[in-house]
């Protein structure tokens, strides 16, 4: 039988676009020796009667309650190398369809179902697929053509202004110290793991929108492309 993490705190399920939901819940993992317990988020769109999920968290029984009442989860999406575990638990309660990117491994030696390319038709209409071309670890960005631009993406920029509830009070401290709180950044550690060159950045700040929906921190609605164009600029001279 499969062993799934636990379903640690969470928040409700908000409907923050039409058919965009956002959820925040908790993280807990260990780097270098070190316990971290930080906030981690999934986004959920509806097309009809379909539910895609993408970054998941695994939720409690009254969030998956919420969760049953706006649809069928019928697409996990897993857009980030470094995320992924609470996939499978969505896959087999809802026989639902895996689209990653190319080169990607899953638990359990789980297979993608749907390959993710960019110029491919995703689950639901009005998105697209950015891709890190010369990541060695497989990282890419949703683009959705709605509301004046919506990014939505996994560790490749993170949008924790502060610590929020989900946080422990020493990983706080120690992302704190780190400098690793603002808006729209792009962490050196992700950006050191993937190696991740300067034209990619470059293709980035080319794309249009208004909006950003991060694995990590709040959305940022409205002013996201003058947020990431800051950082790109202050991080890449770009």
């Amino acid at each position: 039988m499969t062993s799934y993490p636990p379903a640690w705190p969470h928040g409700e399920l908000k409907e923050i676009f039409t058919n965009i939901f956002f959820v925040m819940g908790t993280n807990i993992t260990t780097y270098e020796g070190v316990e971290l317990q930080h906030s981690r988020n999934m986004v959920v769109i509806k097309n009809d009667e379909e539910l895609t999920l993408i970054n998941t968290v695994k939720l409690g029984e009254d969030g998956l309650a919420a969760l049953d009442k706006l649809g069928k989860v019928t697409h996990v999406i897993r857009i980030g190398a470094f995320h992924g575990r609470d996939d499978a638990f969505y896959l087999d309660r809802y026989s639902a369809n895996l689209w990653a990117l190319q080169g990607m491994e899953h638990e359990n030696n789980r297979i993608t179902d749907i390959e993710l390319i960019p110029g491919d038709s995703l689950p639901f209409p009005n998105g697209s697929l950015f891709l890190f071309e010369t990541s060695i670890h497989p990282e890419g960005i949703l683009h959705l053509h709605q509301e004046d631009g919506i990014l939505i993406c996994c560790d490749s920029i993170k949008n924790w202004v502060s610590a929020d509830p989900y946080f422990s009070e020493e990983t706080a401290k120690l992302y704190e110290s780190l400098g690793f709180f603002g808006e729209a950044t792009i962490s050196q550690i992700w950006q050191q793991a993937c190696k991740v060159k300067i034209e990619d950045f470059e293709r980035l700040k080319q794309l249009k929108f208004k909006h950003l929906i991060s694995a990590h921190g709040m959305p940022l609605m409205k002013n996201a492309d003058d947020a990431l164009k800051k950082t790109l600029k202050n991080e890449f001279n770009i």
